[in-house]
């Protein structure tokens, strides 16, 4: 196949890029580099089957010659980045769906579009199901990241109603392991860097709210599942094993070896209290549950950063 995956020098995209070219496809890389860096895929650059494109999807985009698969990834994802740049964030999800929803109608390509588990906002259902429409401060800071990927489901849906494309869309939940940036402002690596460094952890609110962490390799076998299935819905794809933020801490500081304290900030508006997806769609449709336990994925994600620190 030929498949074009925006926002893909991104840390998901760029592990999608890999997977998609190991697997003896043609892959077009297109990014803006907003939040997307070309070292993550430094090593592609030469390969026959691979290509980049600096480009914002938020702008029309044409592509010569046939496309099979589009791959919508591109968005600011962590809250640092999408309150940094809350208006493009909200033109990729709007204008930028739309444009490579309507590249996909104009090459006839099956089109899977990267949502999130900020759909269901600070949830009042647990854990949180496809069905649950989800509690979103509309007008919160978080606001311009939630609604511009429930807008994207909209549209695509209307898509696949409208016009008869083929689309997917899978719901992510937090995802990790190597390519995060290490400023990239969320716990995990906040919580890695600071311990790397012998800074406190920081933890904002009493640290009783929770989290499920995904390694990206599980990650994306399941999003390669889906574009290959025919389920329409969206599904959740995430890891269901739950931690609070405080146990998840004391887990870093005792993999990490580090002596450092725990300090506590307020709690950010709209920071959900709960996050814990539900999977039994994906179970059952996809044959997919992750395979790498936190742990073990935590020890690869911090040999990563403890390289991107030393130098």
């Amino acid at each position: 196949m030929r498949v074009l995956i925006t926002g893909g020098a991104g840390f998901v995209g760029s592990h999608l890029c890999d997977r998609f070219v190991s697997d003896g496809h043609e892959v077009l890389c297109v990014d803006n580099l907003i939040t997307g860096h070309t070292d993550n895929i430094a090593h592609l650059q030469r390969h026959p089957r691979f290509s980049f494109r600096q480009h914002d999807i938020s702008q029309p985009l044409e592509v010569d010659g046939p496309i099979d698969c589009i791959l919508h990834f591109a968005s600011p994802a962590s809250p640092s980045d999408y309150l940094r740049y809350p208006i493009q964030t909200l033109k990729v999800g709007s204008l930028g769906t739309h444009n490579a929803l309507g590249l996909a109608r104009a090459k006839k390509a099956r089109f899977l579009l990267a949502s999130t588990s900020e759909v269901y906002g600070d949830p009042l259902v647990h854990p949180q199901r496809e069905d649950y429409w989800g509690n979103v401060n509309p007008v919160g800071i978080r606001g311009c990241y939630d609604e511009s990927k429930r807008f994207a489901e909209a549209i695509t849906m209307a898509y696949q109603r409208a016009h008869g494309l083929e689309t997917r869309i899978v719901r992510i939940f937090n995802t990790y392991g190597p390519r995060m940036r290490l400023d990239d402002g969320r716990v995990l690596p906040n919580f890695i860097g600071q311990a790397l460094r012998g800074e406190p952890l920081t933890i904002y609110g009493d640290g009783t709210q929770t989290r499920s962490f995904c390694h990206v390799e599980d990650l994306v076998e399941g999003i390669v599942r889906l574009l290959a299935s025919e389920e329409r819905e969206p599904v959740n794809l995430g890891n269901p094993d739950e931690v609070t933020i405080l146990d998840f801490a004391r887990e870093i500081l005792e993999l990490t070896g580090s002596k450092s304290q725990l300090v506590f900030r307020p709690l950010p508006q709209d920071d959900p209290r709960v996050r814990q997806p539900d999977i039994t769609k994906a179970r059952q449709r996809l044959g997919w549950e992750p395979r790498i336990s936190r742990r073990e994925g935590l020890r690869r994600t911090i040999e990563y950063f403890q390289k991107k620190i030393a130098p």
